[in-house]
């Protein structure tokens, strides 16, 4: 075999090693991303139109997320906030449409004394989607009745529902402790 043979084939021995190692790099950053984000993972590549422009924009949340000052909350503002969301349910029976956007407020209120900025519905999901991808659907659906609501347009039963909704998220912000 002669030298320049060699080389040749050396060389794309050495280039299918690297395309091999780029892309298992990339399924495993893909893994990475369909594990920490969950449903938000498909959601976001049927939004996108395709998981390169997905794992783009998940990678930048995650980026975004980074840079958050995501705080815990002392056990007594865990108990008022746990007491205001009693309150808020017990309001629920007879103002039903008040009492979800009461808990809407809640949940705002509290993802803001966690470090999440506020800045509008969008962006809160956004910025929730890293660490509670799974209550996602949750949230959406809260907000989505609650929307409805203010124009009359929820039946109680859909007000229930997005109470319970809410309250998914709610738990899940109120008990997260960040051990990292």
């Amino acid at each position: 075999m002669s030298t320049d043979t060699l080389i040749a084939v050396i060389v794309a021995a050495a280039l299918v090693v690297a395309a091999l190692s780029v892309t298992l790099w990339l399924l495993g950053r893909r893994r990475h991303l369909r594990t920490r984000f969950g449903p938000e993972y498909e959601r976001t590549v049927e939004a996108h139109g395709g998981k390169l422009a997905a794992d783009r924009d998940l990678r930048a949340r995650e980026e975004r997320h980074d840079q958050l000052d995501i705080k815990d909350l002392t056990p007594e503002r865990r108990r008022q906030y746990a007491d205001d969301w009693s309150s808020v349910q017990e309001h629920f029976v007879d103002r039903p449409e008040s009492s979800v956007a009461e808990a809407d407020e809640l949940v705002t209120r509290l993802m803001g004394e966690r470090g999440y900025p506020t800045d509008g519905f969008g962006g809160q999901v956004r910025d929730l989607s890293v660490e509670h991808g799974r209550t996602l659907d949750h949230y959406r659906s809260a907000h989505e009745v609650k929307v409805r609501s203010g124009a009359g347009g929820a039946t109680t039963e859909e007000l229930r529902g997005a109470m319970v909704h809410y309250r998914a998220l709610f738990e899940e912000l109120l008990t997260d402790q960040r051990s990292r």
